[in-house]
């Protein structure tokens, strides 16, 4: 399994919103950056990832699982551009802050601290662990406190 890190502004889609989908899931519509495209083409279904609030909060505040494989992004008619869909797993029981991340030992190479304006970032196994243990969330089942 690998690691990721959804961003999304929360006046946008929230994480209540992603929640509402249930088990459907969403397509993660609307990137158009080649790294961040390039990282959900590598994602396999299972995949866990953390959901970002951006902007408005800068907090990591559920996880979620990818349920699709990249595909062509309903919502562009260009062909470069794809999405995964991700359905939410839990919430964290305790927000984990962009600022907690700058200042954690092992988070200090996070995509999240260094390239912070990527809206889809991989997060390394270490890192995954150790935001799990700042969110006090089981690494291995998210939901169950």
């Amino acid at each position: 399994m690998n690691f990721w890190l959804f961003k999304s502004e929360p006046d946008t889609w929230s994480w209540d919103q992603q929640v509402a989908r249930g088990d459907a899931g969403e397509e993660w519509t609307g990137v158009r950056n080649y790294q961040a495209r390039n990282n959900m083409r590598a994602m396999k279904v299972g995949d866990r990832g953390f959901f970002y609030h951006s902007n408005t909060g800068k907090d990591i505040v559920g996880i979620v699982e990818v349920i699709r494989t990249s595909a062509p992004d309903s919502t562009s008619d260009d062909p470069r551009w794809d999405c995964v869909v991700i359905k939410a797993i839990a919430a964290v029981k305790q927000p984990v802050s962009l600022e907690m991340c700058k200042i954690t030992p092992g988070l200090e190479n996070m995509a999240l601290v260094k390239s912070s304006r990527l809206s889809v970032q991989p997060v390394t196994e270490q890192e995954w662990a150790i935001v799990c243990k700042l969110a006090e969330t089981s690494a291995d089942r998210p939901d169950s406190h």
